[in-house]
């Protein structure tokens, strides 16, 4: 049976060279030289910009004028990104629409003045949805601005929106939905329809790029190329990515939890010999994880499927057992697989819910099932493995804070996993990755992986600058990069750490590194809450508001200051309870305090990794 390509190790760089190809030794040698030192994103550009001369050469396009040399107004590319898609999808639209022939600005939210909304003439927004419908940190000011009275009418401006979201949430893509209903309810054209893309957004995302900027072509003076639909990024794919892993080798899978506590929180060290990947403090490491196989022995037995029936995987076959294995997401209940499942076992209750004029009544009801609880209530007869494999979406990766300093340690990726399970409606459950991690993977055992970059959760450039940092639980992974990799530079600045956990004695991770660095004066400052150790629970954002007198110094004197964490609860506690110190403490009214505090996360010295 083939290997998908989800579990294929891309092959060493130097075995490819080996591979057929048109070039010559001495071309091969020159391509080699020029793009070895160039990073993901500048590949990234170089592959749209050939591909776009290609598919020129291949229809006999004539020949762009340069763009700085027309009078045609620049397609302005914002996006909004909260773990890093948008910004890997807007370089890839900017890498494609300057093949074609565009002049292209691309900006960040958090970087782009709405005030020049109005003097757009080509207008494309690719933003994320975080929590329960909330826009991205990057792009509050710019959601906020349009739907306030200052917005103003956008008429002459043409545009299309990309939203990128979660489908198992209640508020699906909800930000991006409202960016395209804001800006056409302000007067502005949608040149081509809003996509709303889940998890798996690759081909939807692609499809979306190509219209939008064929329609955007409309108005060009000059003829563009159109190149091929496909993202850039598969034109020149990182050696390791998404859709071609490393196969990294586990070094370590150790508990952090001592006996008794409550949680299970691994610490995970994981190989990068041998694939020339690197990584910023602030990045993510994706892993791709596997489904439970007595979760899937389970599904497939209440559906009386046999487990060796084949089936088609992108054109390649693979048995029913290894797609819901390896491929496909099993556990998760999303409206759109509620929807076609409703159909297929002609289920008049599923029907019903998604009829409902008031939606919670489904989200409700989806709430803590799984789809094995799907399948009891709702029995599918006679279902072809096909039909049922039709059901689902792609099994996603997860993204992990790294917890590491790739200067502290070289040809490594660490990572902090808190393991979840919990019973639900009669059943244990477990999360997928979480238990992938800490259950099945030992030291030696390979790991599929990619590196996340994350331009939202940088470190100062200036080392001297000082930081706070507020991570509880295994918020605090980030952190742990961010102390190691201020020690491997020698860096000046003074740093300040609040962390949080239920339980002293059980739960302080990585306890002794923080006492040796508080010792070296690597850490300057350190404090602890600990909520199930006394009656009255304290958490982070109570230890902040004792120490805000100091806190609002550091800040005064240039601190940058980093959350991350939970963002439902935590985060916004800590934005509050941050607020109010500025506002105490600066003799601030609330409103100054509420600007002072935006114009922090404006200028990047609040930046904020929460999920």
């Amino acid at each position: 049976m083939p290997r998908p390509e989800l579990l294929e190790a891309v092959r060493p760089f130097d075995e490819r060279r080996a591979l057929a190809t048109p070039l010559s030794d001495e071309q091969l040698h020159t391509l080699d030289r020029f793009v070895e030192p160039l990073s993901p994103d500048q590949l990234v550009w170089i592959g749209g910009y050939l591909a776009g001369l290609a598919a020129a050469h291949r229809t006999g396009t004539p020949r762009l004028v340069p763009a700085e040399d027309r009078d045609e107004p620049p397609l302005t590319i914002v996006y909004g990104s909260q773990s890093g898609n948008g910004a890997g999808i807007a370089a890839d639209i900017k890498a494609q629409a300057e093949a074609r022939g565009f002049k292209v600005r691309l900006k960040s939210m958090d970087e782009y003045r709405p005030g020049e909304l109005k003097a757009e003439k080509k207008l494309l927004i690719v933003v994320s949805t975080q929590g329960e419908g909330e826009p991205p940190d990057a792009g509050r000011e710019l959601h906020e601005f349009l739907h306030g009275r200052k917005a103003g009418s956008l008429g002459g401006v043409r545009y299309s929106v990309l939203a990128l979201g979660d489908s198992s949430y209640e508020h699906f893509c909800k930000t991006g939905r409202d960016f395209d209903a804001r800006l056409s309810a302000l007067g502005a054209e949608r040149a081509y329809p809003r996509v709303d893309c889940d998890v798996d957004y690759d081909d939807a995302a692609a499809q979306w790029i190509d219209g939008a900027l064929r329609a955007l072509a409309a108005t060009n003076a000059h003829p563009v190329p159109h190149a091929p639909r496909a993202l850039s990024r598969g034109n020149v794919t990182p050696l390791y990515s998404k859709k071609h892993p490393f196969l990294a080798t586990a070094l370590a899978n150790l508990p952090l939890s001592g006996h008794g506590s409550e949680k299970d929180v691994r610490h995970v060290e994981l190989s990068l010999e041998g694939s020339g990947l690197s990584y910023e403090p602030g990045d993510s490491v994706g892993v791709l994880p596997t489904n439970d196989p007595a979760v899937v022995a389970e599904l497939m037995s209440a559906l009386d499927l046999d487990p060796t029936a084949s089936i088609d995987l992108g054109g390649e076959s693979a048995t029913l057992e290894f797609a819901l294995t390896h491929t496909h997401e099993i556990t998760t209940l999303t409206r759109p697989l509620v929807e076609k499942y409703a159909e297929l076992a002609d289920a008049t209750p599923l029907r019903a819910l998604l009829a409902s004029e008031r939606s919670s009544e489904l989200w409700q009801y989806l709430k803590g099932r799984h789809l094995i609880d799907l399948v009891a209530e709702f029995p599918l007869r006679g279902v072809a493995p096909t039909q049922f494999v039709a059901l689902l979406r792609k099994l996603p990766p997860r993204l992990y804070s790294i917890a590491s300093s790739h200067k502290a340690s070289p040809g490594e990726v660490h990572a902090t996993v808190a393991t979840v399970r919990y019973e639900s409606r009669g059943r244990l459950r477990n999360g997928v990755a979480s238990t992938y991690l800490a259950d099945r993977i030992a030291e030696g055992d390979s790991v599929p992986i990619y590196i996340e970059a994350n331009r939202n959760f940088k470190l100062p450039a200036d080392p001297a600058t000082p930081i706070v940092m507020v991570g509880p639980g295994t918020g605090v992974a980030p952190f742990r990069a961010f102390v190691q990799e201020r020690e491997a530079i020698g860096a000046t600045g003074r740093s300040w750490l609040f962390f949080g956990a239920q339980k002293f004695t059980t739960d302080f991770l990585y306890q002794r590194e923080w006492q040796q660095f508080l010792k070296d004066g690597t850490l300057t400052r350190m404090d602890v809450a600990f909520s199930r150790d006394r009656a009255h629970k304290v958490y982070v954002q109570h230890r902040m508001q004792q120490q805000g007198r100091d806190l609002y110094a550091w800040l005064a004197d240039g601190a940058h200051f980093y959350v991350c964490g939970d963002a439902e609860q935590m985060a916004r506690d800590v934005h509050r309870t941050l607020t109010d110190i500025v506002a105490e403490h600066g003799g601030l009214s609330a409103e100054r305090a509420t600007e002072y505090v935006q114009e922090l996360a404006r200028t990047r010295r609040y930046q904020r990794d929460v999920y």
